[in-house]
């Protein structure tokens, strides 16, 4: 079954709080992953592991390129998901 939006936000957000220590009261979507959240280029990669690890999905380096904002992240994996469905 595929995952809805808000289940993949929930799982990214624990993802952030887990790895990063943040606040979950601040991960939502409208949050800025380097200007809000505070991750720098090697915690983008180490966030790219994990959801890679999370969904099984491989995220090509320029699908990253364009991810900003929490809901960039959550658009892009749900996205993936849906057309991995697709094929099924």
């Amino acid at each position: 079954m595929m995952a809805s939006r808000d289940e993949v936000f929930a799982r990214l957000r624990g993802i952030l709080v887990e790895s990063f220590q943040l606040d979950a009261a601040r991960v939502t979507g409208a949050a800025h992953l380097r200007e809000d959240l505070d991750l720098d280029s090697i915690d983008a990669i180490e966030l790219a592991v994990r959801l890679e690890e999370e969904t099984g999905l491989r995220l090509a380096d320029e699908e990253l390129r364009g991810v900003r904002r929490v809901d960039d992240v959550v658009e892009l994996v749900h996205a993936k998901l849906a057309g991995q469905a697709a094929r099924v």
